[in-house]
């Protein structure tokens, strides 16, 4: 989700969100991160525009959001983003994935609504039907790259948010369907390689309000299994190509929501060990570090963004 500081339990009487922008003496930084060697290497640097989310094409480029808007940056030292152009399409948030085809791009717009837009460039088509007042961010899509998974939120008469539900829904739009039932908070929703499982973050594990952990669950709703359990918050599980790996958001212990500027962790798993997940990397951020997967088709590297303050 888009907006710095918004709670899974909390309901907002104000605007639709906006893009967001760097704060006085604040950078964006994006990285590469090779999982072999554990070293992470600075790609581009920027003291003007906040860059977030970062996806890896299967030709091998980095696809961006900021200012609304998409950009493209080949991942090595020293080079700079191109603005993506759409046409059709409001200004965007931090949520988008790539088609399996590589050849499209869906992302979520400010005004609620799911787009697909071919990433070279072009038109966007709405994918969501007008079904009610009601915010949608997306996260996954599935291997055959036929449906997509995304979080809903219901906003009532007065435009408060309701609790965020995982639904499903057909690339053309059809067959929209909820995979839970509002009863604890999920985000973060995440096709597995082979398509068998979506995983998420969720409140479901716990009484305490925000405290997220990471859990996976069938595509049609069944089967639900929490896989980290700590005391730490954990947000948006990515696993590589060939599912051998994964990373994810590890925020500190009472942490509410996933905000933005705040010390987090990338945490590593290996094998599908994710009660021994290893911290790879430590950095100030947090919203915008790795709201979608990053990972390059090699599953050996990874991309993310960090967001320093002062020298």
């Amino acid at each position: 989700m888009p907006r710095a500081g918004f709670r899974l339990t909390d309901r907002n009487d104000g605007p639709m969100p906006q893009a967001r922008t760097l704060r006085s003496r604040q950078r964006s930084r994006i990285f590469v991160m090779d999982i072999a060697q554990a070293t992470a290497t600075l790609i581009h640097e920027s003291a003007d525009r906040l860059y977030e989310a970062p996806n890896w094409t299967p030709s091998g480029d980095l696809i961006l959001n900021a200012d609304g808007a998409l950009w493209r940056l080949a991942p090595r030292p020293g080079s700079i983003p191109e603005p993506i152009p759409l046409e059709g399409v409001p200004e965007l948030n931090n949520d988008h994935v790539l088609a399996p085809d590589g050849e499209t791009v869906f992302v979520s717009a400010n005004d609620g609504h799911i787009y697909a837009a071919p990433l070279a460039g072009g038109h966007a088509t709405r994918t969501t039907p007008n079904d009610g007042e009601a915010m949608r961010f997306l996260h996954g899509v599935s291997p055959d790259g036929a449906d997509l998974a995304y979080i809903r939120i219901d906003l009532d008469d007065a435009g408060a948010w309701g609790v965020p539900r995982l639904h499903t829904i057909g690339v053309d739009g059809a067959s929209d369907t909820p995979l839970t039932d509002g009863a604890a908070p999920v985000d973060g929703a995440e096709y597995s390689p082979d398509g068998s499982w979506i995983y998420v973050n969720t409140e479901q594990f716990s009484d305490e309000p925000g405290h997220a952990q990471i859990a996976r669950l069938r595509p049609d709703g069944s089967g639900v299994e929490q896989l980290t359990v700590d005391e730490r918050v954990n947000w948006f599980p990515h696993l590589s190509p060939d599912g051998t790996l994964a990373y994810y958001l590890s925020f500190p212990t009472g942490t509410t929501g996933h905000p933005a500027d705040v010390e987090v962790e990338l945490r590593l798993v290996r094998g599908g060990d994710w009660a021994n997940a290893t911290s790879l990397v430590h950095l100030f951020g947090g919203q915008g570090t790795a709201n979608v997967s990053a990972w390059a088709s090699d599953s050996r590297r990874f991309a993310y963004v960090d967001y320093p303050i002062g020298s």
